[in-house]
Protein backbone atom coordinates (compact mmCIF):
# COMPACT_ATOMS: atom_id res chain seq x y z
CA UNK A 1 0.00 0.00 0.00
CA UNK A 2 0.87 3.52 -0.79
CA UNK A 3 2.57 5.35 1.95
CA UNK A 4 0.15 7.86 4.10
CA UNK A 5 0.04 11.77 2.86
CA UNK A 6 1.30 14.47 4.61
CA UNK A 7 -2.86 15.59 4.59
CA UNK A 8 -3.48 12.01 5.27
CA UNK A 9 -1.20 12.34 8.58
CA UNK A 10 -2.59 15.64 9.84
CA UNK A 11 -6.29 14.62 9.86
CA UNK A 12 -5.69 11.05 11.40
CA UNK A 13 -3.15 12.67 14.24
CA UNK A 14 -5.24 16.12 14.76
CA UNK A 15 -8.31 13.57 15.21
CA UNK A 16 -6.31 11.54 17.40
CA UNK A 17 -4.79 14.13 19.28
CA UNK A 18 -8.81 15.77 20.20
CA UNK A 19 -9.88 12.52 21.06
CA UNK A 20 -7.20 10.62 22.88
CA UNK A 21 -8.57 10.40 26.24
CA UNK A 22 -7.46 7.75 28.36
CA UNK A 23 -3.55 8.33 28.79
CA UNK A 24 -0.40 6.42 26.89
CA UNK A 25 -1.65 3.15 26.92
CA UNK A 26 -5.38 4.61 25.23
CA UNK A 27 -3.64 6.47 22.75
CA UNK A 28 -1.54 3.55 21.23
CA UNK A 29 -4.46 0.92 21.37
CA UNK A 30 -6.65 3.79 19.10
CA UNK A 31 -3.71 4.19 16.89
CA UNK A 32 -3.18 0.61 16.42
CA UNK A 33 -6.97 0.16 15.50
CA UNK A 34 -6.35 3.19 13.11
CA UNK A 35 -3.59 2.80 11.35
CA UNK A 36 -2.94 -0.62 11.23
CA UNK A 37 -6.77 -2.27 11.35
CA UNK A 38 -8.86 0.38 9.40
CA UNK A 39 -5.92 2.09 7.10
CA UNK A 40 -3.31 -0.14 6.95
CA UNK A 41 -0.60 1.87 6.59
CA UNK A 42 2.04 -0.54 9.06
CA UNK A 43 1.44 -4.20 9.67
CA UNK A 44 1.41 -5.64 13.16
CA UNK A 45 4.38 -6.62 13.42
CA UNK A 46 5.82 -3.23 12.33
CA UNK A 47 3.53 -1.85 14.56
CA UNK A 48 5.28 -3.77 17.37
CA UNK A 49 8.32 -3.17 16.79
CA UNK A 50 8.09 0.68 16.56
CA UNK A 51 5.89 -0.08 20.57
CA UNK A 52 8.81 -1.87 21.39
CA UNK A 53 11.54 1.34 20.17
CA UNK A 54 9.67 3.94 21.88
CA UNK A 55 10.55 1.59 25.16
CA UNK A 56 14.25 2.17 24.68
CA UNK A 57 14.39 5.78 24.87
CA UNK A 58 12.97 8.73 27.24
CA UNK A 59 10.21 10.59 26.11
CA UNK A 60 6.20 10.54 26.18
CA UNK A 61 6.03 6.81 24.47
CA UNK A 62 2.76 7.58 22.81
CA UNK A 63 3.67 10.85 21.13
CA UNK A 64 6.80 8.90 20.12
CA UNK A 65 4.72 6.20 18.56
CA UNK A 66 3.09 9.05 16.66
CA UNK A 67 6.53 10.82 15.46
CA UNK A 68 7.31 7.22 14.54
CA UNK A 69 4.66 6.49 12.03
CA UNK A 70 4.78 10.02 10.82
CA UNK A 71 8.53 9.37 10.04
CA UNK A 72 8.26 5.73 8.41
CA UNK A 73 5.08 7.07 6.01
CA UNK A 74 7.17 10.59 4.75
CA UNK A 75 10.22 10.38 6.43
CA UNK A 76 10.98 13.64 8.27
CA UNK A 77 8.28 15.76 7.26
CA UNK A 78 5.82 13.33 8.37
CA UNK A 79 7.78 13.04 11.23
CA UNK A 80 6.95 16.75 11.64
CA UNK A 81 3.02 16.76 11.07
CA UNK A 82 2.24 13.85 13.15
CA UNK A 83 3.65 14.67 16.20
CA UNK A 84 2.55 18.42 16.37
CA UNK A 85 -1.39 17.34 15.24
CA UNK A 86 -1.01 15.31 17.60
CA UNK A 87 0.34 17.30 20.76
CA UNK A 88 -1.85 20.59 18.94
CA UNK A 89 -5.12 20.02 20.48
CA UNK A 90 -3.61 19.62 23.89
CA UNK A 91 -1.67 22.32 24.02
CA UNK A 92 -4.51 24.80 22.76
CA UNK A 93 -7.56 23.15 25.25
CA UNK A 94 -4.63 23.14 28.20
CA UNK A 95 -3.47 27.23 27.32
CA UNK A 96 -7.26 27.77 27.19
CA UNK A 97 -7.60 26.50 30.71
CA UNK A 98 -4.51 27.99 31.71
CA UNK A 99 -5.68 31.47 30.89
CA UNK A 100 -9.09 30.64 32.51
CA UNK A 101 -7.36 29.55 36.02
CA UNK A 102 -5.36 32.67 36.22
CA UNK A 103 -8.55 34.39 35.70
CA UNK A 104 -10.88 33.35 37.67
CA UNK A 105 -9.17 31.21 39.85
CA UNK A 106 -10.34 28.14 39.54
CA UNK A 107 -10.61 24.30 37.55
CA UNK A 108 -14.25 22.92 36.06
CA UNK A 109 -15.95 19.98 37.33
CA UNK A 110 -14.66 16.90 35.30
CA UNK A 111 -15.52 13.84 36.90
CA UNK A 112 -19.05 12.99 35.07
CA UNK A 113 -16.93 13.45 32.39
CA UNK A 114 -13.91 11.25 32.58
CA UNK A 115 -16.46 8.22 34.61
CA UNK A 116 -18.41 8.02 31.12
CA UNK A 117 -14.67 7.88 29.30
CA UNK A 118 -12.66 5.73 31.89
CA UNK A 119 -14.78 2.09 30.50
CA UNK A 120 -15.00 3.32 26.95
CA UNK A 121 -10.85 3.49 26.97
CA UNK A 122 -10.40 0.08 28.77
CA UNK A 123 -12.18 -1.79 26.01
CA UNK A 124 -9.81 -0.02 23.60
CA UNK A 125 -6.97 -1.40 25.30
CA UNK A 126 -8.06 -4.83 26.01
CA UNK A 127 -8.81 -5.30 21.95
CA UNK A 128 -5.72 -3.99 20.94
CA UNK A 129 -4.12 -5.88 23.66
CA UNK A 130 -6.30 -8.90 22.06
CA UNK A 131 -4.86 -8.41 19.15
CA UNK A 132 -1.63 -7.35 19.11
CA UNK A 133 -0.80 -9.98 21.84
CA UNK A 134 -1.47 -13.18 18.99
CA UNK A 135 0.89 -11.82 17.04
CA UNK A 136 3.51 -10.63 20.03
CA UNK A 137 3.38 -13.25 22.36
CA UNK A 138 4.26 -16.67 20.17
CA UNK A 139 5.84 -19.65 20.97
CA UNK A 140 6.16 -20.68 25.06
CA UNK A 141 9.32 -18.63 25.60
CA UNK A 142 7.78 -14.82 24.79
CA UNK A 143 4.24 -15.28 27.25
CA UNK A 144 6.75 -16.40 29.66
CA UNK A 145 8.51 -13.11 29.66
CA UNK A 146 5.54 -11.29 29.24
CA UNK A 147 3.67 -12.75 32.69
CA UNK A 148 7.56 -12.63 34.76
CA UNK A 149 7.51 -8.38 33.72
CA UNK A 150 3.77 -8.03 34.29
CA UNK A 151 4.21 -9.37 37.58
CA UNK A 152 7.31 -7.77 38.51
CA UNK A 153 5.84 -4.21 37.26
CA UNK A 154 3.03 -4.82 39.90
CA UNK A 155 5.10 -5.66 42.64
CA UNK A 156 8.04 -2.94 42.24
CA UNK A 157 6.48 0.02 40.35
CA UNK A 158 8.50 2.56 39.18
CA UNK A 159 10.81 0.07 38.12
CA UNK A 160 9.23 -0.39 34.58
CA UNK A 161 12.72 0.55 32.41
CA UNK A 162 14.67 -1.74 34.75
CA UNK A 163 12.48 -4.70 34.43
CA UNK A 164 11.82 -3.82 30.33
CA UNK A 165 15.69 -3.70 29.97
CA UNK A 166 16.58 -6.79 31.99
CA UNK A 167 14.00 -8.99 31.12
CA UNK A 168 14.68 -7.87 27.10
CA UNK A 169 18.69 -8.63 27.45
CA UNK A 170 17.82 -12.03 28.77
CA UNK A 171 14.58 -13.15 26.58
CA UNK A 172 17.23 -12.25 23.64
CA UNK A 173 19.70 -15.02 25.02
CA UNK A 174 16.83 -17.40 25.06
CA UNK A 175 14.02 -16.69 22.19
CA UNK A 176 14.38 -18.68 18.72
CA UNK A 177 14.55 -16.31 15.68
CA UNK A 178 10.78 -15.93 14.89
CA UNK A 179 11.58 -17.89 11.88
CA UNK A 180 12.35 -20.95 13.86
CA UNK A 181 9.42 -20.68 16.39
CA UNK A 182 6.98 -23.18 16.25
CA UNK A 183 3.21 -22.21 15.14
CA UNK A 184 1.41 -20.61 17.84
CA UNK A 185 -0.48 -21.91 20.02
CA UNK A 186 -3.94 -20.64 21.11
CA UNK A 187 -2.93 -18.58 24.78
CA UNK A 188 -4.24 -15.82 26.65
CA UNK A 189 -4.71 -12.34 24.87
CA UNK A 190 -2.11 -10.59 26.59
CA UNK A 191 -2.50 -6.51 26.46
CA UNK A 192 -0.28 -4.00 24.69
CA UNK A 193 1.63 -0.91 24.86
CA UNK A 194 4.98 0.77 26.24
CA UNK A 195 5.60 1.80 29.98
CA UNK A 196 4.00 4.21 30.48
CA UNK A 197 1.69 4.55 32.93
CA UNK A 198 -2.54 3.92 33.71
CA UNK A 199 -4.66 5.92 32.08
CA UNK A 200 -6.69 9.06 33.16
CA UNK A 201 -8.05 8.86 36.53
CA UNK A 202 -10.65 10.09 37.96
CA UNK A 203 -9.90 13.78 38.38
CA UNK A 204 -12.43 15.44 41.31
CA UNK A 205 -13.05 19.23 40.83
CA UNK A 206 -10.55 21.09 42.00
CA UNK A 207 -10.79 24.59 43.19
CA UNK A 208 -8.18 26.22 44.61
CA UNK A 209 -7.92 29.95 43.88
CA UNK A 210 -4.62 30.87 41.73
CA UNK A 211 -2.98 33.15 44.29
CA UNK A 212 -0.20 34.41 41.76
CA UNK A 213 2.79 32.73 42.96
CA UNK A 214 4.74 32.03 40.72
CA UNK A 215 8.24 33.79 40.75
CA UNK A 216 9.12 37.15 38.56
CA UNK A 217 12.54 35.20 38.90
CA UNK A 218 11.35 32.86 36.08
CA UNK A 219 12.42 33.38 32.38
CA UNK A 220 11.61 32.20 29.30
CA UNK A 221 15.77 30.62 29.34
CA UNK A 222 15.07 29.28 32.73
CA UNK A 223 12.00 27.70 31.76
CA UNK A 224 13.23 26.14 28.35
CA UNK A 225 16.05 24.82 30.32
CA UNK A 226 14.23 22.98 32.85
CA UNK A 227 11.62 21.05 30.53
CA UNK A 228 14.39 20.31 27.81
CA UNK A 229 16.33 18.82 30.58
CA UNK A 230 13.03 16.78 31.95
CA UNK A 231 12.05 15.95 28.27
CA UNK A 232 15.61 14.55 27.50
CA UNK A 233 15.19 12.21 31.10
CA UNK A 234 11.94 11.13 31.53
CA UNK A 235 11.29 7.45 31.09
CA UNK A 236 8.69 5.38 32.34
CA UNK A 237 5.47 7.07 33.45
CA UNK A 238 4.29 10.21 32.16
CA UNK A 239 3.50 10.83 35.98
CA UNK A 240 6.66 10.80 36.69
CA UNK A 241 6.49 13.93 35.68
CA UNK A 242 5.19 14.97 39.02
CA UNK A 243 8.09 13.77 40.75
CA UNK A 244 10.32 15.99 38.64
CA UNK A 245 8.56 19.14 39.01
CA UNK A 246 7.91 19.00 42.43
CA UNK A 247 11.46 18.97 43.11
CA UNK A 248 12.94 21.31 41.03
CA UNK A 249 9.23 24.08 41.13
CA UNK A 250 8.04 23.54 44.17
CA UNK A 251 10.60 22.55 46.80
CA UNK A 252 14.08 24.13 44.95
CA UNK A 253 13.31 26.99 43.08
CA UNK A 254 9.59 27.83 44.85
CA UNK A 255 8.04 29.13 41.69
CA UNK A 256 4.78 27.29 42.21
CA UNK A 257 2.95 25.80 45.22
CA UNK A 258 1.77 22.52 45.69
CA UNK A 259 -1.58 22.99 44.63
CA UNK A 260 -0.65 24.75 41.64
CA UNK A 261 1.28 21.53 40.58
CA UNK A 262 -1.56 19.66 41.36
CA UNK A 263 -3.89 21.44 39.02
CA UNK A 264 -1.57 21.41 36.60
CA UNK A 265 -1.33 18.08 36.83
CA UNK A 266 -5.20 17.52 37.15
CA UNK A 267 -4.98 19.79 33.46
CA UNK A 268 -2.69 17.16 32.22
CA UNK A 269 -5.23 13.98 32.93
CA UNK A 270 -8.28 15.72 31.82
CA UNK A 271 -7.17 17.15 28.45
CA UNK A 272 -6.75 14.89 25.77
CA UNK A 273 -3.37 13.85 24.16
CA UNK A 274 -0.19 13.34 26.31
CA UNK A 275 -0.14 14.41 30.01
CA UNK A 276 3.38 16.69 29.12
CA UNK A 277 0.56 18.80 27.59
CA UNK A 278 1.12 19.92 31.89
CA UNK A 279 3.64 21.88 31.10
CA UNK A 280 2.18 24.07 28.69
CA UNK A 281 0.24 24.94 31.68
CA UNK A 282 3.01 25.35 33.99
CA UNK A 283 4.68 27.63 31.69
CA UNK A 284 1.79 29.31 31.14
CA UNK A 285 1.73 30.20 35.08
CA UNK A 286 5.06 30.98 35.57
CA UNK A 287 5.06 34.07 33.83
CA UNK A 288 1.15 35.30 34.41
CA UNK A 289 1.72 37.79 36.39
CA UNK A 290 4.15 39.92 33.65
CA UNK A 291 0.76 39.98 31.69
CA UNK A 292 -0.38 37.28 28.91
CA UNK A 293 1.67 38.02 25.91
CA UNK A 294 4.85 36.94 28.23
CA UNK A 295 2.79 34.15 29.78
CA UNK A 296 1.64 33.03 26.50
CA UNK A 297 5.38 32.80 25.61
CA UNK A 298 6.10 30.85 28.81
CA UNK A 299 3.49 28.44 27.79
CA UNK A 300 5.11 27.99 24.18
CA UNK A 301 8.51 28.01 25.55
CA UNK A 302 7.76 24.97 27.83
CA UNK A 303 5.88 23.09 25.70
CA UNK A 304 8.63 23.27 22.39
CA UNK A 305 11.04 21.95 25.44
CA UNK A 306 10.08 19.22 26.77
CA UNK A 307 8.72 17.67 23.06
CA UNK A 308 11.83 18.64 21.16
CA UNK A 309 13.97 15.49 22.44
CA UNK A 310 11.42 13.36 21.69
CA UNK A 311 10.92 14.60 17.65
CA UNK A 312 15.34 14.18 17.88
CA UNK A 313 15.33 11.22 19.38
CA UNK A 314 12.73 9.26 16.84
CA UNK A 315 14.26 10.99 13.93
CA UNK A 316 17.59 9.54 15.24
CA UNK A 317 16.00 5.93 15.86
CA UNK A 318 13.54 5.30 13.60
CA UNK A 319 15.72 4.95 10.74
CA UNK A 320 17.23 1.58 12.50
CA UNK A 321 14.25 -0.17 13.88
CA UNK A 322 13.94 -2.22 10.40
CA UNK A 323 17.59 -2.84 10.00
CA UNK A 324 16.94 -4.27 13.82
CA UNK A 325 14.41 -6.92 12.23
CA UNK A 326 16.37 -8.02 9.31
CA UNK A 327 19.25 -8.62 12.42
CA UNK A 328 19.22 -12.47 13.42
CA UNK A 329 20.30 -11.34 17.15
CA UNK A 330 18.89 -7.65 17.03
CA UNK A 331 15.48 -9.40 16.28
CA UNK A 332 15.33 -11.95 18.65
CA UNK A 333 16.53 -8.53 21.20
CA UNK A 334 12.93 -7.08 19.30
CA UNK A 335 11.08 -9.45 20.32
CA UNK A 336 11.85 -9.86 24.00
CA UNK A 337 11.11 -5.94 24.27
CA UNK A 338 8.08 -6.50 22.44
CA UNK A 339 6.70 -8.76 24.78
CA UNK A 340 8.13 -7.40 27.52
CA UNK A 341 6.17 -4.24 26.82
CA UNK A 342 2.89 -6.42 26.36
CA UNK A 343 3.52 -7.61 30.67
CA UNK A 344 3.83 -4.12 31.21
CA UNK A 345 0.81 -2.88 29.79
CA UNK A 346 -0.87 -6.21 31.51
CA UNK A 347 0.03 -4.87 34.74
CA UNK A 348 -1.14 -1.20 33.62
CA UNK A 349 -4.69 -2.53 32.57
CA UNK A 350 -4.85 -4.80 36.13
CA UNK A 351 -3.79 -1.38 38.24
CA UNK A 352 -6.57 0.74 36.05
CA UNK A 353 -9.56 -1.70 35.83
CA UNK A 354 -10.26 -2.37 38.81
CA UNK A 355 -10.53 1.87 39.97
CA UNK A 356 -12.10 2.22 36.74
CA UNK A 357 -14.86 -0.45 36.76
CA UNK A 358 -15.48 -0.89 40.92
CA UNK A 359 -14.65 2.59 42.15
CA UNK A 360 -14.63 2.33 46.42
CA UNK A 361 -15.73 5.47 46.93
CA UNK A 362 -19.07 4.96 44.32
CA UNK A 363 -21.32 7.40 45.23
CA UNK A 364 -24.54 5.99 43.61
CA UNK A 365 -25.43 2.27 43.12
CA UNK A 366 -25.75 2.27 39.71
CA UNK A 367 -21.90 3.41 39.38
CA UNK A 368 -20.68 0.07 39.17
CA UNK A 369 -23.36 -1.30 36.81
CA UNK A 370 -23.57 1.40 34.21
CA UNK A 371 -19.72 1.03 33.92
CA UNK A 372 -19.68 -2.41 33.03
CA UNK A 373 -22.53 -2.03 30.13
CA UNK A 374 -20.58 0.86 29.25
CA UNK A 375 -17.28 -1.21 28.82
CA UNK A 376 -19.24 -4.58 27.30
CA UNK A 377 -21.31 -1.89 24.56
CA UNK A 378 -17.52 -0.50 23.85
CA UNK A 379 -16.05 -3.77 23.37
CA UNK A 380 -19.21 -4.82 20.90
CA UNK A 381 -18.66 -1.84 19.24
CA UNK A 382 -14.49 -1.85 18.51
CA UNK A 383 -14.33 -5.51 18.14
CA UNK A 384 -17.43 -6.65 16.31
CA UNK A 385 -18.65 -3.81 14.03
CA UNK A 386 -15.88 -2.41 13.91
CA UNK A 387 -16.32 1.06 14.97
CA UNK A 388 -13.61 3.62 14.91
CA UNK A 389 -11.92 3.96 18.57
CA UNK A 390 -12.53 7.64 18.50
CA UNK A 391 -15.76 7.88 17.96
CA UNK A 392 -16.55 5.00 20.57
CA UNK A 393 -14.65 7.81 23.58
CA UNK A 394 -17.19 10.26 21.79
CA UNK A 395 -19.74 8.50 23.18
CA UNK A 396 -18.54 7.64 26.45
CA UNK A 397 -18.00 11.34 26.47
CA UNK A 398 -21.42 11.96 25.74
CA UNK A 399 -22.83 9.01 28.57
CA UNK A 400 -20.62 10.80 30.75
CA UNK A 401 -22.75 14.26 30.50
CA UNK A 402 -25.96 12.24 30.32
CA UNK A 403 -25.67 9.87 33.30
CA UNK A 404 -23.97 12.30 35.27
CA UNK A 405 -24.14 11.51 39.03
CA UNK A 406 -25.03 7.85 38.34
CA UNK A 407 -21.85 7.13 36.97
CA UNK A 408 -19.90 8.60 40.03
Amino acid sequence: MAPATLSELSRLFLKLGIFGFGGPAAHIATMEEEVVQRKHWLDDQQFLDLVGATNLIPGPNSTELAIHIGYQQRGWAGLFVAGSCFILPAILITSLFAWLYVEYGQLPETAPLMAGIQPTVLAIILIAGWRLGKKALTGKLLPGIALVVAGASLFLPGREVFILLTSSLIGALLVKPRGEQPPPTSKKPGPFQPATGSAAMLISASTVTATGTASSSASLAMIAWIFLKVGAVLYGSGYVLIAYLEGELVHQRHWLTSNELLDAIAIGQFTPGPILSTATFIGYLLLADQGPLLAASGAVTATVAIFLPAFLLVGITSPWVSKLRSHRTLSKFLDAVNAASMGLMAAVVLRLGKPTLFPEDAASPWTIPCRLFIVVLAMILVFRYRVSPILVIASGLLLGLLLGEWLV
